[in-house]
Parts: structure tokens; sequence; C-alpha cells
């Protein structure tokens, strides 16, 4: 979307030998935070400058070019083409990212791609291997992953700190009075005038069904499938890709995705409310859930068997569990009190966006493609998202094929696995799932469950006596 013009124009001023030029493909609304980021950066020397601009909406175009000073262009594949972009900032609509993506690290750029990696489970996986084809530095633009929490807390819980992880849970809530990305103004000046509509839809590149031109669909399109997939993959990735991380996991063995268009009946495709659940090859859990018509959230926490690890805005918290041998019961908040560890965040606005862009920048001055984000972290988070929407809208879980490296319908055999390792928990190399050195259940089964087992021929197997 436009931004105000009111900002401040920018000149092109000459650059470094050493810094790192930066292309930026996709300049209205999320692409401003980035803009201003590289206009401070070029203002402190940090070696980064904007050095060109491309939309295929006229407007957007002329503010980025005023606002930087950077090279406009109307076609990425021109902005690939200029010597002078090392690296390419994508922030187009998701159906994009793919293939503006693979291109620039075809063209030897590096890239910094906006949240989702993706729009397809596929795409993702051609992603990462491009990335590692043509060895390129790629940062996913989730800029959570900036934030120190994760790491800590996946520090702690490799420690064993908390105990076998058992569960975790996130969430992403909103609330809007005209419906969720239906705040992105349409203007008059849309028109396919202004607007390369053909090139928008990538139609041609097979990105996107043909379609008449449609302000909405242009300006508001987080709300159809087309483009994008609705809160699972624009705010369910956020958490997700943060999560996993500091679990420890990567992608999900079988996912159900739940939800429905419950209040926002006003043409959009995707749902108002949904819940992801994901479980693990690992043992684990983690449920992804929201609404976009009420803001009250839900806590952010890990469950592990010895503590939870409660999750706040500059830290998390540790509570341990108090086991007992009886049933127990939920603990009430005045109740739950154990270490707090401050993470220090980044602080301000778009403070995580500029510390993860300073984290890429480095890495690519240094060759080196482990970033705070990388694609393979982004291809997963996107994916365990992704396989909600195919469960969400086809009826049915389904589960992951590593070895194919893509999603298939579920059947019965996840809950027989889990029913199996139960009753071999002596054995644990015999089940699918178990790790070497696993030595079966954590619990401490008290001494009256030794009479339990199945009676043969009237024996009684903890006393060997017959009869009753």
């Amino acid at each position: 979307m436009p931004c105000c013009r009111s900002a401040p124009p920018a000149t092109a001023g000459p650059r470094a030998p050493t810094a790192i030029g930066v292309g930026f493909v996709g300049v209205g609304g999320r692409c401003q935070a980035h803009l201003g980021i590289f206009n401070k950066f070029r203002d402190q020397r940090k070696g980064a400058v904007p050095v060109a601009v491309c939309d295929i909406y006229k407007t957007n175009l002329e503010i980025a070019e005023e606002r930087t000073g950077g090279k406009p262009y109307h076609d990425y594949r021109q902005l690939l083409d200029d010597p002078k972009v090392d690296v390419v900032c994508i922030a187009t609509p998701d159906h994009w990212h793919a293939k503006i993506s693979i291109d620039a690290a075809a063209k030897g750029k590096h890239v910094y791609c906006e949240k989702p990696m993706t729009r397809t489970i596929q795409e993702a996986q051609d992603v990462v291997d491009a990335m590692h084809k043509f060895n390129r530095v790629m940062t996913v633009g989730v800029q959570s992953m900036a934030d120190p929490r994760w790491r800590m807390a996946y520090d702690r819980i490799i420690k064993g700190d908390i105990g076998h992880v058992a569960q975790a849970q996130t969430q992403y809530y909103r609330n809007s009075d005209v419906g969720q990305w239906r705040y992105y103004k349409l203007t008059k000046d849309m028109t396919p005038k202004t607007i390369d509509w053909k090139m928008f839809l990538g139609t041609e590149f097979g990105l996107a069904p043909d379609m008449p031109f449609d302000r909405a669909v242009f300006a508001q399109w987080r709300c159809y499938w087309p483009f994008g997939g609705g809160m699972f993959t624009d705010l369910f990735v956020h958490q997700t890709t943060h999560m996993i991380a500091a679990m420890g996991v990567r992608y999900p063995a079988r996912v159900i995705g739940a939800g429905g268009i419950y209040l926002e009946y006003d043409e959009r495709d995707v749902p108002d409310v949904a819940t992801v659940v994901a479980d693990y090859d690992e043992g684990c859990q983690l449920i992804i859930t929201a609404t976009m018509i009420n803001d009250h959230p839900i806590d952010e926490v890990i469950r592990g068997h010895l503590a939870t690890m409660k999750f706040t805005k500059d830290g998390f918290e540790i509570l341990p569990q108090k086991l007992k041998s009886g049933p127990g019961g939920p603990k009430k908040d005045e109740e739950q009190k154990g270490e707090y560890v401050d993470c220090k965040p980044p602080k301000g606005p778009d403070a995580d966006t500029e510390a993860l862009w300073l984290n890429f920048l480095e890495c690519v001055r240094k060759g080196d493609r482990n970033t705070l984000s990388t694609p393979e972290l982004g291809a997963a988070a996107f994916t365990t998202v992704n396989m909600g929407v195919q469960s969400y809208r086809n009826g049915h879980a389904v589960f992951w094929d590593r070895e194919q490296r893509q999603f298939v319908a579920a059947n019965d055999s996840w809950a027989k696995r889990w029913e199996e390792r139960s009753k071999k928990r002596g054995k644990p190399n015999q089940v699918i799932g178990w790790k070497a050195g696993d030595k079966g259940s954590l619990l401490h089964p008290p001494d009256y469950q030794k009479l339990a087992g199945a009676w043969k021929n009237g024996q009684d197997p903890a006393t060997g006596a017959t009869g009753g």
C-alpha cells in the first residue's frame, strides 16, 4: 500500500566499495519498515545501502524511489541483472516468494525473504534446494528470531531443565471491526493503468489463476487462497518458527487443521478462527491457535514433565512441576512460582527486524549460511502451518513423508504406533520413533502396579498362583 508521502526524500549518495547493495522487490506495506532501516544504515555508514527498488504498482514504486534514491525497476528480473545489487529483499505477496528467491539465487544474489517463505510446501523445498545449489545466504523475515529468548530456551531444554517436552502452545489473536486485512485501503488510483495486473497474478509463470482486475484482491490478497494462507501462513508462521526453534523440533509427523469463517462474511476465502495441532515423532505436540475476531490471548508455553517454560515479553519463567502419586489438578496463577530468565530482547520500533538484518548482512560478509532464520527452519515452520491448511480444506489429518518431502493423507498408524510403544517400553529399539538409549517411560510405577497383567490359564502373573 502507498506509504505516507511525508517521509523525507533521500538521495543516492556514493557507496563505499565494500558496502552491500540491496534491491527491494515489492515496496508497499511491510517493505516500508525495511526501507526505513536501510536509510538509517546508510546514514550510519553500516556498510549496506539501498540501490534499487521494484514494484508493479506505479504509486508504490515512485514513493520508494523518492524515499531511498534507489534505481526504479518495474520488472524484478531487471533488478536481478543490476550489478550493484548484492542482496534482494523480497516483500511481495506470498505467491511470488519462491520464484523470486530462486531466480535471485541463480543470479548470484543473497536473499532476505519476508515470511512466509513460500506459498506451497513444494516451493519451500525448492527454495531450500536452490540456496544449497547456489550456495547463497538466506534469511526468512521472521523478526522474532532476532529475539534471544528462543535460543536461550532451547539451551535450557537440551540441558534437561524441564524434562521430556510433551506439549507447547502458542497463539496470535487479533480483532477488527472491518475484518482482518480489510484495513489495507483501496484507492481510486489502483487501476489497470497503474498496476501491472498480469504481472501481479503471475499467471504466465503458473503462480495464480487468471482473473479480472480487482482492487480488493490486489490490496487485500491475504484474504484469498491463490495468494496466501490467511492467518495460517501470515500469522501462525511467526509463532511456529520460534517455537519449534526453542523446542528443538522441525517437521511434524502428523497435523490437523481446524476452524472456519464464523463471523467475517465479506467474500474472503480464509477462516477467521483456526487451530493447528502438530504431533512430532520426538513424542511431543505443538498447538497453534487464534481468532481474528477476539484479541484475548492464551499463554505461550512449553510444557515438560519436570517444569513448564512460560514466555513473557522480555524472557521466560521456568515453573517446576510438583510430581505427586495422585491425579493432581491444574495450578492457579498464584501458585506458579519459579525461576525468571531475562533475555533482553531488542527494544524499540522495528528493533527486532533491524537486528535480524544486521545478523543477515554479517553472514553475507562471512559467507555463513547459518543465519538466525535459515531457509531450512523457514521451510519446516511453513510446512507445519500449511499442512494445517491442507487438513482444514481437505477434511482429514495429514502426515509428513520425510523421504518424499511432501504431505500425504493420514491413516490409523499414528495411534497404533504409540500404543505399540506403550506395550514395549522395555524394548525401545523395536519401536519406530525411539532413539538408542531411550529407556522407555519416565514414570515411577508404584509397587502395586506389579499386580497388573493378564491372567493366563487362571494363573496370577504376579504370584504364580492359580484360582481366585
